[in-house]
């Protein structure tokens, strides 16, 4: 019998919604007055001047086949490695 996985592109879509709702990113857009710091072009929700600004990571993002990985192997983890527990068992569990 095959296990099922957490497909990596579902995996890959969480990670990217997380980061645009994140506070880093907001913070981001705040320090940077809602402005494309290489042309000045500043966001706008105005009716026919609609205009978005993105974030971009300067360093980049590294290597997503590693991020990916490394989210199944320590969170998406077999079954065989989690146990079902009430709220304040688990809390016990995580101060050991």
């Amino acid at each position: 019998m095959r296990k099922e996985r957490t497909p990596r592109g579902m995996i890959r879509s969480s990670l990217r919604r997380l980061f645009l709702r994140s506070r880093e990113r907001a913070t981001a857009i705040k320090r940077d007055c809602y402005t494309c710091q290489k042309c000045g072009i500043k966001a706008s929700k105005k009716r026919g001047l609609e205009q978005k600004v993105e974030v971009h990571h300067k360093d980049g993002i590294g290597n997503w086949e590693e991020v990916i990985d490394s989210v199944q192997k320590e969170i998406l983890c077999s079954p065989e490695h989690l146990e079902t527990l009430c709220k304040e068992c688990h809390k016990k569990e995580k101060i050991n």
